[in-house]
C-alpha cells in the first residue's frame, strides 16, 4: 500500500468514527448537502459508516440561484442513494427582493443561506448538523473543531471553543443551541479528489473542463466563476492541483467582497 492509499484509509476511518460518534451523541441531526464534491464525499462516508442506510435527512439550502446541473444531480442522487432530502428556500427574503441583481454578495449569502439555515434548524429542532468543511479551504475554517458548538442564534464564538483531547468531543448543548460536526476537517482538496477517484464517487460534471474552463468550487451561479483549465478527468484535476498555488475558493465572490468576509459570515452562522 502506497502512502496516498494509507492516508486515504486513515482519513476514511477517522471520518466514519466521527459520523458514528455524532449519531450516538445527538438526538436529532441532519446533513447539509450542496451536491458539491466535498458533500458528496461526506454522503459516501455516511453510507459506509451506517452500512448503506443513512439514519438522518439531508438538507439542501436552495438560494434559487443554483446551477441547473446541480439541481439535476440532486434529483438523480436522491433516487440513486435512497436518501431523504429537505429543500429549504428563504421565501421571505426572496419576497423582499433579496437577490444578486440588487444586493451585494455578502448580504445575499447571509439572507439566502445563513438565515435559511437558521429557519430550517428552528423548524426541525436539529441539535447537530454534519457539515463537509475542511481546514485547508480558508483560514477561518482552519479554526474549527470536529464538534463545534453554535449558540441559540447559530453564532460561532471561535475564540471560546472547547478543547478536544483523546477523542472527547463537545456534545452538550442548551435548548436552541446546536453543534456542527465536521468529519472532513483533516482532508485536503487533493485528498478529496483522490478519494473520489478511488471510490468512483459520482459528482456533478461542472468540475470537469469544457472549452478550456472548469469550476473548482461551486456556489451560487451569479457569483461563482470558472478557472482556466483543460483538466477533463480526475487524473488531470489531481495533476493540476499538485502544481497550482491559487486558492480553491478564489472564484467565490462572497469570500472577497470585503475584508474578513468569510469570518464575518461564519461567525453569524454560515457553513
Amino acid at each position: 500500500m502506497n502512502a496516498d492509499e494509507s492516508r486515504l484509509d486513515a482519513l476514511e476511518n477517522h471520518s466514519t468514527f466521527i459520523l458514528r460518534e455524532a449519531k450516538h451523541a445527538f438526538r436529532n441531526l441532519a446533513m447539509p448537502w450542496s451536491m458539491g464534491k466535498d458533500s458528496n464525499v461526506l454522503l459516501w462516508l455516511a453510507l459506509k459508516a451506517f452500512l448503506g442506510r443513512i439514519p438522518f435527512p439531508f438538507l439542501h439550502i436552495d438560494t434559487t440561484y443554483e446551477f441547473p446541473e446541480m439541481l439535476e444531480f440532486r434529483e438523480w442522487a436522491t433516487k440513486r442513494y435512497g436518501i431523504t432530502v429537505i429543500v429549504k428556500v428563504n421565501t421571505e427574503a426572496r419576497a423582499r427582493g433579496i437577490g444578486y441583481e440588487t444586493h451585494d454578495p455578502v448580504t445575499v449569502t447571509h439572507e439566502l443561506k445563513t438565515v435559511a439555515l437558521k429557519q430550517a434548524i428552528a423548524e426541525h429542532q436539529w441539535d447537530a448538523l454534519i457539515t463537509g468543511i475542511r481546514r485547508d479551504e480558508d483560514s477561518t475554517r482552519a479554526k474549527e473543531r470536529y464538534f463545534s458548538p453554535r449558540d441559540a442564534d447559530s453564532e460561532w464564538h471561535y475564540k471560546q471553543q472547547p478543547p478536544q483531547f483523546w477523542g472527547q468531543f463537545a456534545i452538550k448543548n442548551a435548548p436552541g443551541e446546536h453543534v456542527r460536526v465536521q468529519p472532513l476537517l483533516d482532508w485536503t482538496e487533493i485528498d478529496i479528489w483522490r478519494y473520489i477517484q478511488r471510490e468512483q464517487i459520482p459528482i456533478p460534471s461542472l468540475y470537469f473542463a469544457r472549452n478550456g474552463r472548469r469550476y473548482r468550487s461551486l456556489g451560487c451561479r451569479p457569483i461563482t466563476h470558472p478557472i482556466d483549465s483543460s483538466a477533463a478527468t480526475i487524473e488531470e484535476i489531481i495533476a493540476e492541483l499538485e502544481k497550482t498555488r491559487s486558492s480553491e475558493r478564489a472564484g467565490r465572490a462572497q469570500d472577497h467582497y470585503e475584508p474578513h468576509a468569510m469570518q464575518k459570515l461564519r461567525a453569524r452562522g454560515f457553513m
